[in-house]
């Protein structure tokens, strides 16, 4: 890419998406382009092409999708697959219609089986039963990656797939019902400090390891693979480091300075008991994370705090 190429962001306004734009423009990139969901309907083939017929970006980030936590994808499952689908065919058929140089879709590690041994490595995708509560939304990024792959190797078309793991950081949601496991934790736990509630309650048995990426390092590893990478594979991205959930809730109780007590609803779903991902790919092709955990649920607490509670003063 050059530094003046025009360069689309789907999804600019989201947590991923607004990231990429922040490192572009950290990088020079002067040409970047976005709309929002009331200018531009994604799930809408006519409008997604008539956009590209008239702004006709040089490359894309396909970061735009329907996300949200095991509540979210377990109530409504048929909107995610069915959202999801729309989005990423109109943007990868489009892109290739008006012939971009260059794409890159992102997904999830969500893609992966249930059970896949760990770390998970990028040629596990498909070999088992995936995780039931996100399943609809894992079908959907499949079948994204996929597309990216079959467009490739059918058309040339310079198309590639990352697979991100949890991310958190600015601009994430956090809705109770429908954020992912960070957000919903800094909320409860800021919530019950300034409530001077006695306990917060975390759903699940605290078990479950999980693997959590900064979304400005994501960010960065997505511009690092548009400039360098053009394989057929996807590649995950994460830090191949993992935590409990209990141990999260405790660095997040503390970074709060939450007083009460933690406790553990067992009845409520853990999902996938183990998700590493095996980054020794992205590690290879030269790039590796730099925000470590508790520098990064500091970063987003605070973020949290001057855009959720603007009343407060932020330390």
């Amino acid at each position: 890419m050059d530094k003046d190429s025009k360069i689309y962001v789907a999804g600019h306004r989201g947590l991923v998406g607004s990231a990429i734009v922040r490192n572009l423009e950290s990088k020079g990139y002067t040409n970047i382009i976005g709309r929002t969901h009331a200018e531009l309907d994604l799930t809408n083939q006519q409008d997604v092409r008539d956009f590209f017929e008239k702004e006709r970006p040089e490359y894309v980030f396909l970061a735009a999708a329907k996300v949200g936590g095991i509540y979210a994808n377990n109530m409504y499952p048929a909107d995610f697959i069915y959202e999801n689908l729309m989005i990423q065919n109109n943007i990868i058929k489009a892109a290739h219609d008006y012939k971009v140089k260059k794409l890159l879709f992102l997904g999830s590690t969500c893609i992966y089986p249930k059970m896949a041994p760990q770390p998970i490595k990028e040629e596990y995708l498909l070999s088992g039963y995936l995780e039931p509560t996100n399943e609809a939304y894992a079908l959907a990024k499949i079948a994204g990656l996929k597309m990216c792959q079959f467009f490739k190797r059918q058309y040339g078309d310079n198309f590639i797939s990352c697979m991100p793991t949890n991310l958190y950081g600015p601009n994430d949601n956090y809705d109770l019902n429908n954020s992912h496991v960070m957000p919903a934790l800094i909320r409860k736990f800021h919530e019950a400090k300034i409530n001077n509630l006695p306990q917060v309650e975390v759903w699940g048995t605290g078990k479950p390891l999980r693997e959590f990426l900064y979304v400005d390092d994501m960010a960065d590893a997505c511009v690092f693979l548009m400039e360098n990478y053009d394989g057929e594979e996807h590649v995950n991205i994460g830090t191949g480091e993992e935590v409990s959930i209990g141990e999260l809730a405790e660095l997040v109780k503390d970074v709060v300075g939450f007083e009460g007590k933690l406790v553990f609803n067992s009845e409520k779903p853990d999902g996938t008991p183990r998700k590493l991902t095996d980054v020794s790919k992205l590690h290879g092709l030269g790039w590796k994370h730099r925000v470590e955990l508790r520098e990064g649920v500091i970063m987003a607490y605070r973020w949290f705090r001057e855009n959720y509670f603007k009343e407060e003063k932020v330390s």
